[in-house]
């Protein structure tokens, strides 16, 4: 991160090479252009923009996946963990889940620059004391939205993490810092971002209001031992913007010619048209479709992850779905026939996965993009393009989110009827009084709350962050995840990601002594 750090610094990637010590050495040619840059409010301006589109990136491809994996409502398809032994880890929680493991290391270095850039513009823009409402302003509440996100996320998959505040560079440097000062940090951020962004913005730019949901979400996320974890204080910040915002029909959210619903609070802007499209569905898609019908059939790919049984399956199957649930047929594929035509698994034999086939099994559906199809008239003809929008924060979660709260602070009934809000949404606006919820308890309420948000929230990027604050990561994936429960290796500590080796030798102040416990 510090190698990161540097590169930002100077050039503005992130680039491993051996040249970039030279710098250090150097008298820098940049410092009189950055100080321009970060005390220009439309210089700065047009440098947010370039943090926007470079965090939305982290969410392309198969990168986009890599935290989804491993979960009780994903794994990585057969092929893959046959095919690719090290990413399999990610799901095995076996040896190579490890600081040398690439695709972790990806996931921290995608970050840092984004933490770093947003931590410029705060530093430039705190100068420029610009007085609520001005420009300056609402640009730094944004500006601490973004740090204050990508923060939470890193401090979720890792812990305790360097805090990025220029102005105590010195004092704190490249070191992981505690956990309390790190959640102190992130509430500090969001709360800001809460009082100066904008109730309104352009699409895919931050609001007040996703300023709030993340501050009750970091309320809620906080871990136990920083004593910050506070669902008092959550509720009171989701009930500052949840007015603000309508659930829209469940298929609306998917519907690529309804972008940004009156449920979105934040969501990333994509397209069919490189450069911007997502990819993500090339990555998701059926290989067994793919091999019959091309790159040209929309819901073609390469199952670098599938639905866990658990995710798939009815309640009397042993998995989450109740009859008449219309979300189950928005988040999951399970009819693989095309124009007439059932593929079957007879020209990817090959693969001599023995019982292990899982092309034609259920698929994730959410992100398939009818615009790549051969026979959409757009002339795209490839899933690759798929570029649906994708959400980060909508008000379906945060009603959820909501009702947790409700329930922890012993409003057991309230909560309940808040869920059965957001479940009357997915029986089409009237809920059945057999699928009413009629919790007695809270501790009741917390285990059924975990199959509703796979319901409600399935392959959003949400559930490794829900396993961690609810203390359920071990005992739900070795249950549900087929790979981790065949390997029988996930502890308790790998609940966080390993701190990449490429880290600790490029960073002197983060040492293998630093590492998380029980990796090396």
């Amino acid at each position: 991160m510090k190698k990161t750090f540097i590169n930002i610094l100077i050039a503005g990637t992130v680039l491993f090479s051996a040249s970039c010590k030279k710098f250090l050495t150097e008298e820098s040619k940049t410092k009189l252009d950055e100080d321009k840059v970060y005390s220009n409010v439309e210089l700065i301006e047009t440098s947010l923009k370039g943090v926007y589109a470079n965090w939305k990136n982290i969410r392309t491809d198969e990168q986009g996946l890599i935290t989804m994996m491993g979960t009780d409502e994903l794994q990585q398809g057969a092929f893959q963990m046959k095919s690719d032994a090290l990413k399999g880890g990610l799901d095995r929680y076996d040896g190579n889940l490890n600081s040398l493991l690439n695709y972790t290391a990806n996931q921290w270095n995608l970050r840092w620059p984004v933490v770093n850039e947003a931590a410029k513009m705060i530093r430039g823009l705190q100068k420029l004391n610009g007085a609520p409402g001005t420009k300056e302003a609402t640009l730094l509440g944004e500006a601490c939205f973004v740090r204050g996100f990508m923060d939470f996320e890193l401090a979720m998959y890792w812990g305790e993490i360097p805090i990025r505040d220029l102005n105590r560079e010195a004092e704190l440097g490249f070191r992981r810092q505690p956990l309390r000062d790190v959640w102190t940090f992130i509430i500090d951020d969001f709360t800001k971002a809460a009082n100066l962004a904008p109730a309104k913005n352009d699409p895919g730019r931050a609001t007040s209001g996703a300023a709030w949901a993340m501050l009750g979400k970091a309320y809620m996320s906080a871990p136990e031992s920083t004593g910050l974890r506070d669902f008092a204080k959550a509720k009171e910040c989701f009930e500052k913007m949840m007015g603000n915002y309508t659930l829209v029909p469940y298929k609306d959210l998917w519907d690529y010619s309804k972008p940004n619903t009156t449920e979105s609070i934040f969501e990333f802007q994509f397209s069919p048209i490189y450069p911007n499209n997502n990819k993500v569905q090339f990555q998701i898609g059926s290989r067994a479709v793919q091999s019959f019908f091309g790159d040209g059939c929309y819901y073609s790919g390469y199952d670098k992850v599938v639905p866990t049984v658990h995710a798939y399956e009815t309640v009397a199957n042993g998995g989450v779905w109740e009859d008449g649930d219309l979300r189950k047929r928005e988040s999951i594929r399970y009819d693989f026939t095309y124009y007439g035509e059932t593929p079957t698994l007879e020209r990817i034999t090959w693969e001599d996965l023995g019982n292990d086939y899982d092309e034609l099994k259920p698929h994730v559906k959410k992100y398939e993009d009818f615009r790549t199809d051969k026979h959409s008239g757009m002339q795209i003809n490839n899933e690759w393009n798929s570029g649906k929008n994708m959400p980060i924060l909508r008000l379906g979660d945060i009603k959820l989110c909501y009702a947790e709260c409700l329930n922890e602070l012993g409003k057991t009934a309230d909560a309940v009827n808040v869920v059965n809000e957001v479940r009357a949404r997915a029986w089409g606006g009237t809920l059945p009084a057999d699928k009413r919820w009629t919790v007695a308890s809270p501790d009741e309420f917390r285990t059924m709350m975990l199959d509703e948000r796979i319901r409600e929230l399935f392959a959003e990027n949400w559930r490794r962050i829900d396993l961690i604050r609810t203390g359920k990561f071990v005992d739900r994936i070795k249950t549900y995840n087929k790979w981790a429960k065949q390997s029988g290796s996930i502890q308790s500590f790998n609940m966080l990601y390993p701190i990449p080796d490429v880290e600790m030798k490029l960073n002197d102040q983060i040492t293998p002594a630093d590492q998380n416990p029980g990796y090396h």
